[in-house]
């Protein structure tokens, strides 16, 4: 058996199956982790979905921002835009399945035995362990609830954007989403900054990444992650594994069989941008 992390995939089906071939995966016998963002921006949000349900329980997955993005849009509450190549998607036969699919699915991924840990954007260094698991467990309880679309329509907004266990409510659950599906930088003290997208070599100062900052997860377990490509798979700390190189955008669709470390890529279709 072997684990294969693969980062996200954003509709590349065409490089994700190439990718899978390559290490002949065999959902009988291995297990895949997804960073998240399954969907948006690439040719066949549609056949991804589709290919990633009929895997099972051979698949461990996290949501990122694109895929709940993709709820709200289903739910009526965001728009859809054309740049996010989810028109066949949202009037597939099956879109029901899939989205009720979907939304289901766990914001943070933990394995005891492997130290290993996953979630789209990371973990902020203000949470320990027990924190992010029970900040993650909240939002996936409400995305399964019937109130999922009230949630949907108050996730977006970068505030609060400082954790404290006093926290409650709706601004609770969005400061737990910006978290695991959306953070790249941090302030010192570890608040977060929705706003600086740059690379870290050009982001404006005091801000780090959060993955720069000492934090007790990351003390204590790897951390798997996606959502920023333009890091492009570098510059992060021991331990800290960034997936995301750009697929959707012509770079890469990057595995790492976690077994011996060793990395496995397949270029992405360079196509020409989309407007919004």
């Amino acid at each position: 058996m072997s684990t294969y992390l693969i980062g996200d995939v954003h509709g590349c089906y065409d490089e994700l199956i190439a990718l899978l071939a390559q290490v002949a995966f065999d959902p009988q016998r291995d297990q895949l982790w997804l960073t998240g963002d399954l969907v948006a921006r690439g040719p066949d949000s549609l056949a991804v979905l589709r290919y990633v349900r009929e895997l099972g329980d051979s698949v461990r997955l996290v949501l990122g921002n694109h895929d709940l993005h993709l709820l709200a849009v289903y739910a009526g509450i965001s728009r859809n835009k054309p740049k996010d190549r989810l028109t066949p998607l949202l009037e597939a036969d099956d879109a029901d399945a899939l989205i009720n699919w979907l939304r289901r699915q766990p914001l943070l991924q933990v394995d005891e035995e492997k130290k290993l840990v996953m979630a789209h954007a990371g973990i902020t260094p203000q949470w320990d362990m027990a924190t992010a698991m029970a900040c993650a467990r909240e939002v996936e309880s409400v995305l399964a609830s019937d109130s999922y679309p009230l949630f949907l329509d108050a996730m977006y907004g970068d505030m609060p954007n400082n954790w404290t266990p006093a926290l409650s409510g709706l601004a609770r659950l969005r400061f737990s989403t910006n978290a695991l599906t959306r953070m790249r930088y941090c302030f010192p003290n570890g608040q977060l900054d929705m706003i600086a997208k740059e690379s870290p070599e050009n982001a404006p100062p005091p801000l780090k990444p959060w993955f720069a900052l000492p934090g007790p997860v990351a003390a204590d377990y790897s951390i798997a992650f996606g959502h920023w490509a333009s890091l492009e798979g570098k510059g992060t700390p021991e331990g800290i594994i960034a997936l995301d190189t750009g697929c959707c955008w012509g770079g890469t669709l990057s595995l790492l069989r976690w077994e011996d470390r060793r990395w496995f890529t397949q270029p992405g279709r360079r196509e020409p941008a989309l407007s919004a």
